[in-house]
């Protein structure tokens, strides 16, 4: 492997300084100065500069500032962008209403992803996941059509508990398992009317050309995550799978079965060279592209 150490060094350098993905609409939360307080200056200005980054990467950041304070930052919800940055840029809906997604995705990593209901004050998700890709991003296969150009339904039992801008996000979560590193965006929003719900106990799933599946949610929302049995899904979804607030240690869900890294210090596995180049043509390919 030593032929490959230039290019694996330079691979691993580009994976944690490039940015990767985060969803351009409907529009998402941005960093401000209500994150800086809470989560530090410099995370802030990280992410003023690079929002497309990862969560562990924010943590290593914070690890060695200050001003970073662990429970006010949250950082496991939202990245850490807070609803005080973002009153003006609130979305309104109707139970059943189908919301289209676009993500700009701009470096693949292979892992599994969602988009859920989540409430803000607890951190945790209402219902089931709204769609879900046991496989995203795969660098095997690219980055698929539909893992950026997709559509959720909103559910048609949230009652009052999205009523009030700030207490709900639609929120994209994406674990990449090959590399540990976790990509979040938010989109604020609240449920007023009725809309044209999804019928009872129904599920439509996507076209069987898709690695997607789409959930109709109808089920009493509860505090603990709910898996889809339309697909097999890892048990521990988004934000049950967060690190506690008092660590500013870069920790990565739990779900995962793939080691978090190769013994070599790498930010993927180089036990096998065709793996190895598999990934950096795609990341190469990507910037490029780019």
């Amino acid at each position: 492997m030593k032929n490959f150490a230039p290019a694996l060094a330079f691979a691993s350098i580009i994976s944690l300084v490039n940015a990767h993905g985060f969803v351009t609409s409907p529009e998402a939360r941005q960093p401000g100065t209500a994150m800086g307080a809470a989560c530090g200056q410099q995370v802030q200005s990280n992410q003023d500069s690079d929002k497309y980054g990862n969560i562990q990467g924010e943590l290593q950041v914070a690890s060695s500032q200050n001003d970073y304070k662990a429970a006010e930052c949250d950082i496991w919800l939202c990245k850490g962008y807070k609803f005080a940055d973002n009153k003006d840029n609130v979305q309104s809906y109707k139970a059943g209403q189908k919301v289209p997604f676009k993500v700009d995705i701009r470096a693949p990593h292979t892992g599994v992803a969602n988009v859920s209901v989540v409430a803000t004050s607890s951190n945790k998700v209402i219902g089931a996941p709204l769609i879900s890709w046991d496989v995203y991003a795969s660098t095997a296969t690219g980055v698929k059509p539909d893992e950026t150009d997709f559509s959720v339904t909103i559910p048609d039992d949230l009652g009052s508990q999205c009523a009030t801008a700030g207490d709900c996000v639609l929120q994209w979560y994406w674990y990449a398992e090959s590399i540990d590193q976790t990509y979040e965006s938010c989109v604020d929003f609240t449920v007023g009317g009725s809309g044209s719900a999804p019928a009872a106990s129904s599920a439509s799933s996507a076209s069987s050309t898709s690695s997607a599946t789409e959930i109709a949610v109808t089920t009493t929302p509860s505090g603990a995550v709910q898996t889809p049995t339309a697909a097999a899904q890892p048990t521990t979804f988004a934000t049950t799978a967060r690190a506690s607030a008092t660590s500013a240690a870069a920790q990565v869900p739990t779900s995962s079965a793939e080691p978090s890294a190769s013994a070599s210090g790498l930010p993927f596995s180089t036990s096998n060279a065709s793996d190895v180049l598999s990934w950096f043509e795609a990341l190469l390919g990507n910037l490029v592209g780019n």
